[in-house]
């Protein structure tokens, strides 16, 4: 305990109370000498923290989810449960009893699995002594800039995109440059000379999502090599989230194009993704991390500092995703690329709607001509259609006026949806 016979710092955690100034001492030596009362002042966090935006995505869902009544396609993900086959391989580890700690870097099974995965998907070699298992990809990303950020350093962000990975940065007090996408000749087009210029001496790092959330925008491999040249070349380091990587719908390839192909194994490169989308596996918080040999000691070391281990049978779950679910992943594309024709030819057809082009993920990102605040709007749908989309501004002010809707469910929901917007347009 502090000494109370001093006098409390009152620049720090006191306030003197003056409305009781001329009151009767209580003891301490500077209400003696004031006749004040002291009072704690209200407990804050940080004004990094507390400058954060909170998630619009929630405010208009927790609002609305505990009625029956709404089709809610505001989250990104499937609405079907993770496949029996991953959740046998974790039952069955349960049941054996492995509840213990493991490896900071995961288990040696699961990153020679993710290894081999990676080498077969993209015909590179990526070495297991570069991967390391994190509970969940959002983790990732977070341990991705604790491992290489300082406060005051400059990252750059391709938007709109998901607000967790805008948010990261500001707070490990790094400061974020946006350079937003455009629509060009009716598709999400990546402005390529506004983000080489924004990329200035003091950039420490660059994040890339592609496939991206919300649009769908995914790079090319014309982009994406002049991007990874222009940063070798500065000594920056490239943040690449492959959380979509599977989900692309362009020229029948398999993944979409990887900054993993072009570096050598000591780039300033991290590859982040994770088994929620292709796998449906949302709810079981597990990602990886791709990066350079020689800083996996230092992120083993992080890792203990956070989460310290992913759990054994969330491992195994994991790794039978990777070694059975090609078919799996093979199917939910096929569901995919239907669902998504199906909702852009549906909301082409009502009036007012722009939709643009893209290629991957799992999202329509569309504008509703008269509606500028997205936000008003999203909790409008709910409210007068039951129809539940996420606000564009959630992805930053560069998504202002747009809403995403996620298309991964079955095509009776998505028609109930279009007809319940169509009902709100025509009102």
């Amino acid at each position: 305990m502090g000494d109370l016979s001093q006098p409390a710092d009152l620049n720090a955690d006191w306030q003197i109370d003056m409305s009781t100034y001329n009151m009767p001492s209580r003891g301490h030596p500077l209400l003696k000498e004031t006749g004040a009362l002291l009072r704690r002042s209200q407990p804050t966090a940080r004004p990094r923290i507390q400058a954060l935006s909170a998630s619009l995505i929630r405010e208009v869902a927790n609002a609305a989810m505990s009625r029956k009544d709404i089709l809610p396609f505001w989250f990104g993900e499937s609405d079907q449960p993770t496949p029996a086959f991953i959740r046998e391989a974790a039952t069955a580890s349960l049941q054996k009893g492995e509840t213990f700690y493991t490896e900071n870097l995961g288990r040696a099974y699961l990153r020679e699995q993710v290894s081999a995965y990676l080498t077969d998907l993209h015909q590179t070699r990526i070495g297991a002594d570069r991967i390391a298992m994190t509970s969940s990809g959002d983790s990732a990303l977070m341990l991705a800039g604790q491992l290489i950020l300082e406060p005051g350093d400059h990252v750059v962000l391709i938007t709109p995109l998901w607000p967790n990975l805008v948010e990261m940065p500001k707070i490990l007090s790094a400061e974020v440059t946006c350079v937003p996408l455009e629509v060009r000749q009716g598709r999400w087009t990546l402005p390529l000379e506004k983000v080489l210029a924004a990329i200035g001496p003091n950039t420490r790092m660059l994040y890339v999502n592609s496939p991206n959330n919300p649009t769908g925008w995914t790079i090319s491999r014309d982009e994406q090599r002049i991007l990874f040249e222009h940063c070798r070349r500065h000594g920056i380091w490239i943040l690449a989230d492959d959380v979509y990587e599977r989900l692309i719908y362009r020229d029948g390839l398999r993944a979409a194009p990887s900054f993993l192909t072009l570096a050598e194994e000591d780039d300033r490169v991290i590859g982040v993704n994770s088994f929620s989308k292709a796998w449906r596996m949302t709810g079981w918080r597990v990602g990886w991390m791709v990066v350079p040999p020689s800083i996996v000691p230092n992120l083993a070391c992080l890792i203990e500092y956070n989460t310290s281990c992913i759990p054994e049978f969330v491992q195994r779950a994991a790794t039978a995703a990777l070694q059975y679910g090609e078919p799996h992943v093979a199917r939910l594309r096929s569901e995919l690329i239907a669902a998504r024709q199906y909702l852009i030819d549906g909301l082409r057809a009502l009036p007012g709607i722009e939709v643009p082009e893209s290629d991957g993920a799992m999202y329509v990102f569309l504008r509703i001509a008269g509606y500028a605040d997205s936000l008003q709007l999203a909790k409008l749908l709910v409210e007068e259609a039951g129809l539940g989309l996420a606000p564009g501004r959630a992805f930053g002010p560069e998504g202002e006026g747009w809403l995403r809707w996620c298309y991964a469910t079955d095509l009776k929901k998505l028609h109930l949806g279009l007809e319940r917007l169509a009902a709100f347009l025509a009102k």
